[in-house]
């Protein structure tokens, strides 16, 4: 059952009243009684200290004089008053005849007596055997010349005290009742005051969950609820503005299914093409082709009609691949996707992607790993024989035989690392993992230090290498100093190994606009026209025997093109067979990049 917000706030407020009255009761109570109790105590040890100064005063003999001065005492205070002498016997008491009191037991075992004995003054509440109701209790020790010490107690019934308190506890609910009644009347007029907008708000959220989405809650105050209309309005004017958008983005979607590269087709249950987009109509249908006819008959695709029944029949998502043209020109990976509404199966969507490019790239991968391989192969195979060849002779083979070997296996064992570590260097700048850091650089000082690197090979072949005037005039780079090193010294390694000796090296550079371009120059013996565009590929040479024997990889150029690129620039070769080639690439200038923060990540 339903509860209206009215009666859960009414019976909110009431809750609240009743805890603050019952805590308000039972803290006045308590506190009432405590506090009559004191004050109780405090007067008899007043009226004590009266009787105490007439017993020091009036008693010659104590059981005579005792008697008289307890009853007397007790009509002018009303309390009762007992005479006790040190020993603990009472010798008067105002409730009793001469009789009565001696027939009482001795009060020296009574607290408050003990405590009188012992010179304070004494108070107690317990229950009196002697009439049957809790007293309390206060005894005052004194002392006279001819009759010695005694006790002065007062005694009075706390009856009459349980009976204030019993009165007020009853004015305490009375009054706990009436404002329980005045609350109920409040609590129901304060919570038909603020659910009233709430009542309002609920109809008006009907009336827009029905669709009118014009309706407006009336905003009265500036508090939690008006705030609540407020957005509820806002939320109406959304929802119709959104109602609008939406009659627009079905235009906008039949407007990007027209455009998407991907071809889309929607069939029936049958099916039977019910909307194709035109990358779909441009893989399989024929100009002037209209959708409503068999999927079968459209694509002559057995395989691709097969999807379809399996995908409508099992209502799950099926991702297939299939070859067009016979001969594999175009790969189209297709996702079938079934079209239920409210359980009801309408249909199925494809999705086609053509993904020729991603199998070309498969392809490059796998000649990638089949050239690893065969790179790999020669110096591992090496290797192990002449160490098998090692091993089986043992000490029998010849100490120059055995420092030919070694030496051979040291060969093939560097070429071996080089390769590894170009492969890292390759993989690392390609994967995006090397960092670049772009800042100011003199291209005359990271030549010369390129130059110093590799002086000991060229100075052994007798080739001369230098650094053209131009160098010095260039302006400053953005560049990374260390990659910028590796580029010039993977171009110089090069062209020392494909120089004659005698020949000669020179870097030179020139100021085109907002690079700068490099140029490395050799007298070597230049490369064919027709392996030129093939140059900076991966494990591409020329004369591979000869590359292999001067110790290269095959990988230098294309770290050397995968570095300048990341740079912004551009790698370039001009070459003439038996006269010398030329390798060029560019770096942006200082001046056209005034971003110095800026990092390229390769």
């Amino acid at each position: 059952m339903k509860t209206k917000i009215q009666w859960k706030l009414m019976f909110s407020y009431l809750a609240l009243v009743v805890l603050i009255g019952l805590v308000i009761y039972l803290y006045l109570g308590y506190s009432l009684k405590n506090h009559l109790t004191a004050e109780t105590r405090d007067n008899l040890v007043n009226e004590a200290r009266l009787v105490k100064v007439m017993a020091a005063k009036e008693i010659r003999v104590m059981e005579r004089d005792g008697f008289y001065l307890a009853q007397t005492a007790g009509r002018e205070i009303k309390s009762r008053v007992s005479i006790i002498n040190d020993k603990g016997t009472v010798v008067g008491d105002s409730e009793l005849n001469v009789n009565g009191v001696r027939s009482l037991e001795n009060h020296a075992g009574r607290p408050e007596i003990r405590q009188a004995l012992a010179g304070d003054v004494g108070t107690s509440v317990r229950y009196s055997s002697t009439l049957g109701t809790d007293m309390l209790y206060v005894a005052m020790p004194f002392r006279t010349e001819s009759a010695g010490g005694g006790v002065v107690r007062l005694a009075l019934p706390l009856s009459s005290l349980d009976k204030a308190v019993s009165g007020m506890h009853a004015m305490l609910g009375a009054a706990l009742a009436l404002a329980v009644i005045f609350s109920l009347l409040l609590s129901y007029l304060l919570s038909l005051y603020i659910s009233r907008p709430l009542r309002t708000m609920s109809a008006m959220a009907s009336r827009i969950g029905r669709g009118d989405f014009s309706c407006r809650i009336p905003v009265a105050g500036k508090d939690e609820i008006g705030e609540l209309g407020s957005v509820m309005n806002e939320m109406a004017k959304q929802m119709e503005n959104q109602l609008e958008r939406i009659s627009a983005e079905k235009n906008r979607l039949d407007t990007i299914l027209r455009g998407m590269g991907e071809g889309v087709v929607v069939t029936d249950e049958n099916g039977f093409v019910t909307m194709s987009n035109p990358a779909f109509r441009t893989l399989f249908l024929p100009d002037g082709y209209e959708d409503g006819h068999s999927l079968f008959e459209i694509t002559r695709q057995p395989s691709m009609f097969n999807t379809l029944r399996k995908v409508l029949k099992s209502r799950e998502d099926i991702v297939e691949e299939i070859e067009l043209g016979g001969a594999g020109e175009k790969h189209i990976l297709v996702h079938w996707v079934p079209l239920v509404e409210g359980g009801t199966l309408l249909g199925a969507v494809a999705v086609f992607h053509d993904i020729s490019e991603l199998k070309a790239l498969e392809r490059m991968r796998s000649d990638f790993v089949a050239n690893v391989s065969h790179e790999l192969r020669t110096p591992v195979s090496v290797i192990k024989g002449y160490a098998e060849t090692m091993l089986s002779e043992g000490s029998s083979l010849a100490p120059e035989k055995a420092a030919q070997f070694a030496g051979i296996i040291h060969n093939h064992a560097e070429r071996l690392a080089n390769l590894i570590s170009d492969l890292l260097t390759l993989s690392r700048i390609e994967s995006r993992a090397m960092a670049m850091e772009p800042m100011p650089t003199n291209i005359e000082s990271a030549v010369n230090r390129a130059v110093r690197l590799l002086d000991q090979k060229w100075g052994v072949k007798g080739i001369n290498v230098s650094s053209d005037d131009s160098l010095g005039k260039m302006p400053m780079v953005l560049a990374d100093q260390q990659r910028l090193e590796q580029v010039l010294v993977n171009l110089l390694d090069n062209a020392i190994k494909f120089t004659p000796a005698s020949g000669s090296i020179t870097v030179s550079a020139t100021d085109i606009g907002a690079h700068v371009k490099i140029d490395v120059t050799d007298t070597g013996c230049g490369i064919p026209a027709k392996d030129l565009p093939r140059i900076f590929e991966r494990f591409y040479r020329v004369d591979t025997a000869r590359s292999r024997e001067l110790g290269g990889t095959g990988l230098g150029l294309s770290i050397v093109k995968h570095i300048v690129q990341a740079h912004g620039g551009t790698v370039s070769v001009e070459s003439t067979p038996g006269r010398g080639s030329t390798f060029s690439f560019t770096l942006k200038k200082l001046a056209a990049s005034p971003d110095k923060s800026e990092s390229n990540v390769v």
